[in-house]
């Protein structure tokens, strides 16, 4: 579904990633744990087309974002590539329905439908009975399901994590890496997550470990 060969990529003279070559698999949960400066997500914006790279290659089902139009690849991201980040990033002046439906009516699909999705997602992720909230409203575990639900709503290919149960008490996090497997299981979505987390990693499908810009094993 995604493989990657030989990425690099620099900051001024530090080199981050050293020739990276990785392949995840279709509706998958992937892991990538390492240091701090180890360059997880550096590799996980590449991975999400947020960053170009260096040099290398880079092709997600099949197609190549690194030729695409800055527009090109706005609108393959859109469609194709969900985000959860350690930060949720709601717009605190809409509701949790609201931000969940904003990446559906920026893609341009039928109104009714984005909202239907909106709200099976918001249901299904135990948040029915709060879509109307704002941000200030909800929980820190709330507020995350409603990222996970925004990084749904438009069918994606890949959902990409980073750190996502960082700023989760325990009990929060254990519910939202349920959330993961439940995700994998009911929606066929591919998972890469950037975690600290040695326990979720080793119940991940595939665990990858980046040590100074390198891929080990």
């Amino acid at each position: 579904m995604i493989k990657v060969q030989n990425i690099t990529k620099s900051f001024g003279k530090l080199q981050v990633l050293k020739g990276v070559d990785l392949t995840a698999e279709k509706g998958k949960i992937m892991s990538i744990v390492g240091a701090s400066g180890a360059g997880k997500t550096t590799l996980l914006q590449i991975l999400g087309t947020l960053s170009p790279p260096n040099s290398g290659t880079m092709f997600i089902n099949g197609v190549d974002p690194l030729k695409m139009s800055e527009k090109e690849l706005a609108a393959f991201r859109n469609r194709h590539i969900g985000f959860v980040f350690q930060f949720h990033h709601l717009l605190p002046e809409f509701s949790a329905f609201e931000n969940v439906c904003l990446p559906g009516y920026i893609s341009g699909k039928n109104r009714k439908k984005v909202e239907k999705k909106a709200e099976e997602l918001l249901t299904f992720l135990g948040l029915g009975d709060r879509l109307e909230h704002k941000p200030n409203e909800l929980s820190g575990g709330e507020k995350q399901r409603v990222a996970v639900a925004r990084a749904l709503v438009n069918n994606p290919s890949v959902i990409f994590a980073d750190e996502p149960t960082g700023n989760l008490d325990s009990k929060n996090q254990e519910e939202l890496h349920d959330l993961f497997f439940s995700l994998r299981d009911k929606y066929g979505v591919t998972l890469i997550i950037v975690t600290h987390d040695r326990d979720f990693a080793r119940m991940s499908d595939v665990i990858v470990e980046i040590k100074d810009g390198v891929i080990l094993g």
